[in-house]
């Protein structure tokens, strides 16, 4: 339930309350120095409202990033005046807010309120006695944000403080990032501008309390098992138990009671209710629980595992008298998510899994394939992102075959809004504290800030059931604490105990201490436990390289920028889950027309080359053209090496196509690995996990992105989405060894039966075929075991080229399975088919054709229907025209798809955005393949 609606639900049920809410206030954004005035808005950042005014341009527009610094090292106050106050001498007033953005000083009737240093925290303060001696009807409410890059360096240069060995703090463009509760890549990351935005940028309200009531700012309900214990596999026969926390402005009286009652949202019907008992009253503070029958309740199931029933519970706090003093409703979802780290037993290690300790998800007591992709802020300024912008990343999603979504730390947090969408539509979001790719001090007034961040933070989130998971931070394990290990070796033991005096002594206990229903981890990438044992106030003991030789433990990440050895499956890591791997490549070309001026349309221009912030800078350099310049290369090499380079007469046609080779070369690498990494389920590695970065783009630039910033699907999110089915045929190519072995790959629960026909084709179409000695199979029967992978064929592809069965630049790799199986939580059996393909040599070097493509649009089935009349057509790709897709952007149901000589294929198309303006587009859609980048 949005914030906003949980204040309405808290205010109607204790009408006396008063509350106005500072975003119907009439706002001025003042810079005096600047002499700038302009009307400001909440929830907005400063870049926000001088842009509506017309003060400054678009900061998307160019390299604005660089020409508007002067914004964030400048100081802002936003102004209003506050009416429709009660005067009533038995009233107390709270100034309420959800978000300031970050180092702000609040003055009401020009008296200081308090200074505040947390973008991440609620706020809220007692404002009676100034009101009372203000003398004015309209009261003057000032809101003044200091520059955070400013700030944080006078915090940096205060004697005696701490600093970190080089390069611990990955620095990008604004330093001194560990120094504030801020977001993070608000200084600038790999993907993205440093605006380092300041304002209110979220809800504010002026709450007004006649005596004895109270007002809800904010609550808790943990629904977890009998018994249940964090980080470890409850007993799913047990009974449910709801645990409910409501933090409230005002005093609740002694002897206060607790009140719930559960409505089942598909039949709106009651499915239970009753009084909460254990109840314990601090005045701000009530908490209840209650224990609830185990099957009275419907359970939810992450995408394609299963439905996404959901209730609302409401808790009323009642006086000793029986009056109801206030009340709230959240909407939530019976579910158990773990993190299991636990010991692989010995009938598992007889089983064939590899000795060590899981890293994988179970749901509902059942373990299975998480499938997905990392979530970075999808807006340098999170109040232009809404419920609708959402809504459309989310539906290409679920439309993409993934159940999980990693919110990468270092941004914000996310909002009610983002998990109330991402309950309905069963997609777990793996949460992180907002911490990352640096090392934090561990002074007492940092920790205690950071603490009660996370109480905060949890206590609000703790609700949805698509939660799956708090870790600590980003990348602290196999970076930080690594980047220590190697350049400051002396220095580790130190730094690893302020490691932990931060992420396990404060973090943990702020996540056990709310939640019996949640994994936490210290780190997104680690090795996991060395032992747990809640026996102690601190229960885990970290791992970290205390590794038993043999033996597999953690989750994995993998960049490698060396194109060479992109498809050398040697070069992937080995373990129980990948967490990150990716490679960068260009945005479309209707996304840059958004951002750059037509004459900066070329692949190596100076505003394209300084917006790649791949390599970072490392600072305020506006001219870093050498390491932008090495992000650039690395594309550039890669779609030389593995594919006809585009060359084409024209500027534009030729950027275009650049731009869209790039996106090839990123599809390719990301299927070899997701292919490697699902494959591994049936491997002694028991490998369950593949999130790719990233999901989506916070701008138009050079990124890992599969969705750019407008939400138009790169070649990635098409390729990922067929990769990411619940049934696959996968052929893994050892470099190495020369050896092509083909699985078949499930991540249902049950056995799957069925056929693969598997094959060679020239460019030409042919079908080539192999002696039996060769190695040829044509059909083979197979099953697969739940969640599983088994093998269907071997091949010695140098022994075939050696031996002239196989001319390497005129093969293809054919292979496609036809199987039949039982979804996750349905009795109903269902078909499914797969088609993948290899090539012995790269594109760049072989005999292709032209395939002789065709494309019509049928609008008696809204389909777009897809020939090859003269050959074999690999990356085969639909499009619109360009002037179209400037307009409208549409989601292929398949792209980048392999097309056989003769066969057809039949698309359907969802359309994500269209604005109206491009009437008749269907017409002019085009298909292309990877044949089109030797034309001229």
């Amino acid at each position: 339930m949005h914030s906003a609606l949980l204040i309405a639900s808290a205010a109607l049920t204790a009408r006396a309350v008063s509350v106005v809410d500072l975003s119907d206030a009439a706002w001025t954004l003042q810079n005096g120095a600047k002499n700038i005035s302009v009307p400001g808005k909440v929830p907005s950042h400063v870049h926000l409202d001088l842009f509506a005014s017309q003060v400054i341009e678009d900061p998307y527009y160019g390299l604005n990033d660089f020409n508007l610094r002067w914004v964030a090292l400048s100081n802002w106050t936003y102004t209003t005046q506050l009416s429709g106050l009660s005067a009533d001498k038995n009233t107390k007033t709270f100034l309420l807010f959800n978000g300031l953005d970050t180092f702000a000083d609040i003055r009401l009737c020009s008296q200081s309120v308090a200074s505040t240093d947390n973008q991440f925290r609620q706020y809220f303060f007692d404002v009676t006695d100034i009101l009372s001696g203000c003398g004015s009807s309209s009261p003057e409410l000032q809101v003044e944000f200091g520059s955070a890059p400013v700030i944080t360096q006078d915090i940096a240069n205060q004697p005696g403080q701490e600093t970190w060995p080089w390069p611990v703090e990955i620095g990008f463009e604004f330093t001194n990032r560990q120094f504030m509760r801020k977001e993070q890549s608000d200084f600038g990351w790999d993907w993205g501008p440093a605006f380092a935005p300041a304002g209110i940028w979220q809800k504010a309200w002026v709450v007004q309390l006649p005596e004895d009531e109270v007002y809800i700012r904010n609550s808790l309900l943990d629904i977890y098992r009998e018994g249940q214990l964090n980080n470890l596999p409850p007993d799913q026969t047990a009974n449910w138990v709801l645990n409910a926390s409501v933090d409230a402005i005002g005093v609740i009286p002694d002897g206060a009671s607790m009140n719930y009652k559960i409505i089942d949202l598909a039949t709106k019907e009651e499915a239970g209710s009753g009084k909460l008992v254990k109840v314990t009253n601090h005045g701000d503070v009530i908490t209840g629980s209650a224990v609830l029958p185990a099957g009275d309740y419907k359970l939810w199931w992450p995408n394609g595992l299963g439905s996404q029933p959901l209730y609302n519970i409401t808790i009323e706090i009642v006086s000793e008298a029986g009056k109801t003093l206030s009340s709230v409703t959240k909407r939530t979802g019976f579910r158990t998510i773990v993190l299991n780290l636990g010991v692989v037993t010995d009938d598992e290690v007889a089983m064939g899994v590899n000795p060590g300790n899981h890293w994988h998800f179970e749901v509902n007591g059942q373990p299975f394939y998480a499938k997905g992709s990392n979530f970075i802020p999808p807006d340098a300024f999170w109040p232009r992102v809404t419920p609708a912008r959402i809504r459309q990343l989310f539906n290409s999603v679920v439309a993409g075959n993934q159940n999980m979504l990693r919110v990468w730390a270092s941004g914000a947090y996310s909002p009610d809004f983002m998990y109330d969408i991402a309950d309905e539509m069963g997609i777990l979001l793996w949460s992180e504290f907002e911490y990352g790719d640096a090392l934090y001090p561990i002074n007492p007034d940092f920790l205690e800030n950071a603490r009660l961040e996370a109480v905060y933070q949890v206590r609000r989130i703790n609700h949805h059931p698509s939660l799956a998971l708090w870790a600590g931070g980003n990348e602290l394990e196999n970076a930080a604490l690594t980047l220590v290990r190697l350049f400051a070796p002396n220095m580790y033991d130190r730094f690893l105990h302020e490691y932990e005096t931060l992420f396990l002594d404060t973090l943990l206990p702020a996540v056990y201490g709310n939640s019996h229903s949640i994994t936490y981890i210290p780190s997104s990438t680690t090795n996991g436990y060395l032992s747990i044992n809640f026996s102690n106030p601190i229960p885990i003991v970290q791992r970290y390289n205390n590794a038993t030789p043999g033996e597999i433990y953690g989750d994995t990440d993998h960049y490698n920028y060396t194109a060479s050895v992109a498809f050398n499956l040697s070069t992937y890591p080995v373990g129980r889950f990948a967490n990150e791997f990716g490679f960068h490549s260009m945005p479309s070309v209707n996304s840059w027309k958004q951002a750059v001026a037509l004459e900066d349309l070329s692949f190596n221009s100076s505003t394209i080359m300084l917006r790649n912030h791949h390599y970072p800078s490392g600072g305020l350099n506006t001219s870093d053209f050498y390491n932008s310049s090495r992000g650039m290369g690395e594309m550039t090499i890669a779609v030389q090496m593995y594919y006809p380079a585009p060359s084409k007469a024209d500027p534009r046609a030729n950027f275009s196509a650049w731009c869209h080779a790039t996106q090839i070369f990123q599809a390719d690498f990301y299927k070899s690995q997701i292919q490697f990494y699902r494959a591994g389920s049936g491997l002694p590695e028991r490998q369950l996990g593949s999130l790719y970065w990233q999901l989506e783009d916070i701008w138009q630039a050079p990124t890992w992105a599969g969705i750019e910033y407008d939400g138009r699907w790169k070649v990635l999110h098409s390729v990922a989405k067929d990769i990411y089915q619940p049934v696959i045929i996968s052929p893994l190519w050892d470099d190495q060894t020369g050896i092509l072995k083909v699985y078949a790959v499930s991540d249902l629960w049950s056995e799957v039966k069925g056929k693969a026909s598997i094959g060679w084709v020239s460019w030409d179409g042919s079908v080539i075929n192999l002696n039996a000695k060769d190695g040829e199979t044509s059909n083979v029967d197979f099953t697969i075991g739940g969640l599983n992978a088994t093998l269907l064929a071997t091949f010695n592809i140098p022994e075939l080229t050696s031996s002239k069965a196989l001319n390497a630049s005129d093969a293809v790799f054919v292979a496609n399975l036809t199987a039949s199986g039982t979804p996750p939580n349905s009795e109903a059996t269902k078909t499914y088919t797969h088609t993948n393909w290899f090539t012995p040599t790269p594109l760049s070097s072989a005999a292709l054709v032209d395939p002789g493509l065709s494309i019509e649009h049928d609008s008696s089935t809204s389909e777009f229907v897809v020939r090859a009349e003269k050959g074999t057509s690999m990356w085969t790709w639909i499009s619109l025209e360009e002037e179209d897709a400037d307009e409208v952007i549409v989601a292929f149901e398949e792209n980048g798809f392999l097309l056989k000589k003769g066969e057809e294929k039949r698309i359907g198309y969802n359309v994500i955005s269209d604005s109206g303006k491009r009437a008749g587009w269907e017409d002019h859609v085009g298909v292309s393949s990877i044949w089109d980048n030797t034309q001229p």
